[in-house]
Parts: structure tokens; C-alpha cells; sequence
């Protein structure tokens, strides 16, 4: 029960994240606001794994199975390549494909095994 904020939030993130992707791949402009809510959802639900694993709700940590751990690592660095993604790709359409597809794909894979984790975290 107590993993449900952190799928919740990065459902949430993962949903507007398809949304944006979509409106990429027509080549429409993102808002800045969607693209902020996505930021937050993504850093609230990173917040809420790292409240858990820590012990900090109820002050009992959750068994940090190495399942949790490595989704906890792909989505911090979902995170970071969604954020150095503008950056890095300033200009040029082929590499802003290139790190969005990767953030997708680090962001896509640690939200399954987040979902993996939280389904059998009950048993």
C-alpha cells in the first residue's frame, strides 16, 4: 500500500510524457507548464521512493530489494537525461531524437520494474 504514491505520481508522469512525446512527433511544441508538471511528477515520485527506502514514513524502511534499487537508478537517470536532453541537443533534430528516445527508454524500463516491485511488495 505505501508504493502507491510513487506509481501513482510516475503514471502521472508517464502519461503526459506519452502525451508530449506524441506532440513531438507531430512536431508541435510542447508547453512549458506540461513539460514543468512532467519535471515535478517525475521528482515528487522520486521523493516518495527515497522517503520509503529510507524509513522516513512510519519509520520503517522498506526491504531495499535490488528490484527497487535498479528502478530507483533508472529513473534518476530518466531524470537527468530528460533534463540534459535540451541542452545537449540544442540545434540539432537527429540528437534531440537520440536522448529523447533515451529517456523514454531508461523512463519506460524503470517504471515496469517499479510496477514489478510494487505488485509483489505485498507478498
Amino acid at each position: 500500500m505505501r508504493a502507491i504514491p510513487a506509481v501513482l505520481l510516475f503514471g502521472c508522469a508517464a502519461t503526459l510524457g506519452v502525451v508530449m512525446g506524441i506532440a513531438y512527433l507531430r512536431r508541435r511544441r510542447n508547453s512549458p507548464v506540461m513539460i514543468g508538471v512532467h519535471l515535478l511528477l517525475g521528482a515528487a515520485g522520486m521523493e516518495v521512493i527515497a522517503m520509503l527506502l529510507s524509513g522516513a514514513s512510519e519509520g520503517s524502511a522498506l526491504p531495499p530489494t535490488s528490484l527497487v534499487r535498479l528502478a530507483a537508478a533508472l529513473l534518476v537517470t530518466a531524470l537527468l537525461t530528460g533534463l540534459a536532453t535540451p541542452l545537449v541537443a540544442r540545434g540539432s533534430r537527429r540528437t534531440m531524437n537520440f536522448a529523447l528516445l533515451t529517456h523514454a527508454g531508461v523512463a519506460l524500463s524503470g517504471f515496469l520494474l517499479l510496477l514489478a516491485w510494487a505488485a509483489n511488495f505485498d507478498r
